[in-house]
């Protein structure tokens, strides 16, 4: 049985960030570090429904009997956790971000909050951007810089020391890029 407070977690976090908007139905995945282990949300359930069988258990560092029922992102999660000192990963589709994605290498926000919480958000273009090893690799990577990166046309994948920090870090992201987008709408 999965411990309460992971599971309240998961539960509001797969909620706020359903509710937000910066996941489909069915899209996004979340995480969290159990030292070799990884607690990560069921392959296919709804980020803003998960009860507790929704949440996986399995290794960090090697399959086991749980891991094909694990998110198809696992391997990106996997490959954050070995390379950073993340505890937590929030994978998220924001809908102004990944529309930013198409047109930069980089979100640079204009406003207060996004410049001190995110900084320079990197964004990466593999050419399999969902659940490949190149994925895995090139955001790994970038999390080693950065809290947050932005996978073009897929969606934002940002670390933390807990779920509500790695959600904060998807949510800033997502403001900031539609006061980008506003700003330029106004031409300035």
């Amino acid at each position: 049985m999965t411990d309460t407070l992971f599971y309240r977690q998961f539960r509001d976090v797969g909620r706020d960030l359903y509710r937000s908007g910066l996941v489909s139905s069915h899209g996004g995945n979340i995480s969290v570090r159990l030292g070799e282990r990884l607690l990560i949300k069921r392959r296919g359930v709804m980020l803003s429904r998960l009860r507790p069988s929704d949440l996986i258990e399995t290794g960090l560092f090697q399959d086991d009997e749980n891991t094909p029922l694990c998110s198809t992102e696992l391997i990106v999660h996997r490959a954050i956790y070995r390379a950073t000192p993340a505890l937590a990963v929030v994978h998220a589709h924001p809908r102004a971000a990944v529309a930013l994605s198409f047109s930069r290498d980089e979100i640079v926000p204009l406003d207060s909050e996004g410049g001190a919480v995110l900084g320079r958000v990197p964004v990466v273009a593999v050419a399999r951007p969902s659940g490949s090893p190149e994925l895995a690799q090139a955001v790994a990577r970038a999390l080693q810089q950065h809290p947050i990166v932005l996978v073009r046309s897929h969606g934002s994948f940002a670390a933390g020391e807990t779920l509500e920090q790695a959600f904060q870090r998807t949510s800033v992201l997502e403001e900031s890029c539609e006061i980008v987008w506003r700003v330029e709408v106004m031409g300035r």
